[in-house]
């Protein structure tokens, strides 16, 4: 049987159920006043009842899963935000909003929104460096698009928006749009987002120049002497793994979404970092990246007007 016959894809009360099993894990919460007592929170009923709708005996006040997380407001069906869940998740490249509009029968405007607020339920909320002791983590810096109004000059990546990524091997990747790829914009971001105790991996760059300073080695394999990898007692030296991540970024950038404004490129960022770091390689599928696309929905209400001007 298709994934997609699951009642949670048809159902809207099965699609409801879901969600407050994800958002509720022990049980309904009032957004309003913090109520989590269940025998001062009783389900509303009757004819004209919306599903899933819930009232408050403390405040008095109505509530649904879906308030204070990104589907607030939102008119569309919630078992039409699990398909365009699952279908971006387990999209290795992304799906367009086109096709998306197609698909689930609504219009162009609803479908672009609808992936820009799943885009923003995968931004990882992970604090904690990347690396440790014995771990190895790659960094590297690519270039796309075009800044607007900049000139374009042949030969170079000014008129590009510059993109800086951290990658562990085997294990999670971060990416961080920057005004520009110079030391004073990528070493503080180096710096905070992985372990002293990393083995750092890059190419060759004066941004790094200073960074085996702040880690426990700084190795750099010279691409202008067609040196792409190195093999050493204790490790092997390359920035093959970074690489392939962008491989995969560009890809979709290019052939599925064509385009896309400076104001939204952390979104999109977010989301080929979310399927990366969610990745079969480390355990989980494609039901499982949709569900997980779908637990980080809560504290992250995304209004149109805020995703029209890219606030974060």
């Amino acid at each position: 049987m298709s994934i997609l016959s699951e009642p949670r894809f048809h159902n809207e009360e099965a699609a409801f159920e879901w969600l407050e099993a994800i958002v509720w894990p022990e049980g309904s919460v009032c957004p309003k006043c913090g109520n989590c007592e269940q025998t001062r929170i009783t389900r509303v009923t009757g004819a004209t009842a919306r599903t899933g709708l819930r009232r408050c005996l403390e405040c008095k006040k109505q509530f649904t899963v879906k308030v204070g997380t990104v589907f607030e407001s939102s008119h569309v069906p919630l078992n039409k935000w699990w398909q365009a869940a699952h279908l971006l998740a387990s999209s290795k490249k992304g799906i367009s909003a086109h096709q998306l509009h197609r698909t689930l029968q609504v219009t162009y405007k609803t479908a672009w929104f609808m992936f820009h607020r799943l885009r923003e339920a995968m931004r990882d909320g992970e604090f904690s460096p990347m690396g440790g002791e014995g771990k190895q983590v790659e960094v590297d810096e690519t270039y796309i698009g075009r800044l607007k109004g900049t000139q374009v000059k042949p030969g170079g990546g000014a008129h590009k928006n510059s993109v800086v990524t951290l990658v562990e091997r085997g294990g999670r990747a971060c990416s961080f749009h920057v005004d520009t790829a110079r030391m004073g914009n990528v070493m503080p971001i180096v710096r905070a987002n992985i372990a002293r105790e990393s083995a750092l991996m890059t190419v060759e760059s004066g941004i790094y120049c200073r960074a085996s300073q702040d880690f426990a080695s700084h190795d750099v394999v010279t691409h202008s002497k067609d040196e792409y990898v190195r093999y050493e007692v204790e490790k092997t030296v390359h920035t093959n793994t970074v690489e392939g991540d962008y491989s995969i970024f560009k890809r979709g950038m290019k052939g599925i979404y064509q385009h896309c404004g400076e104001q939204h490129l952390h979104r999109y960022l977010a989301e080929f970092d979310f399927r990366y770091s969610n990745r079969i390689a480390l355990g989980v599928d494609d039901n499982n990246r949709a569900v997980k696309a779908m637990a980080g929905i809560v504290g992250k209400r995304l209004k149109c007007r805020d995703s029209s001007v890219g606030v974060s």
